[in-house]
């Protein structure tokens, strides 16, 4: 079975749609609507787009670390200053003087 559309009105009297999955678990709320006929528009953009989606993953892979207290802090953790170091990609160095030595121009 399907998940489903419901279209209601909320306590500021707009029109809104939620769609739940087929055990009614509220998946997503919309929006508030003027009318009724735009949340129906609302829903048929939704059907049309969901499907097509791509996903955008803006969170971080691991739970972000709470930030230290400020009494736990010292001064030089504070101002910590992380030094990138020269060669960072090593191989890099190495294929741009290849890509960069002789070439070979065909002939014998």
């Amino acid at each position: 079975m399907a998940g489903m559309f419901v279209v209601f009105v909320d306590a500021d009297s707009c029109f809104r749609f939620r769609l739940t999955a087929p055990d009614g678990t509220v998946m997503a709320v919309s929006k508030a609507f003027e009318g009724k006929a735009a949340a129906v528009a609302g829903i048929a953009a939704v059907r049309e787009y969901a499907g097509m989606g791509l996903i955008t993953d803006l969170s971080a892979t691991a739970r972000p670390a709470p930030p230290p207290a400020a009494h736990d802090a010292s001064p030089a953790q504070v101002h910590e200053i992380r030094r990138i170091p020269a060669d960072v990609h090593p191989r890099a160095r190495a294929i741009q003087g290849a890509a960069a030595g002789s070439r070979w121009a065909g002939g014998t």
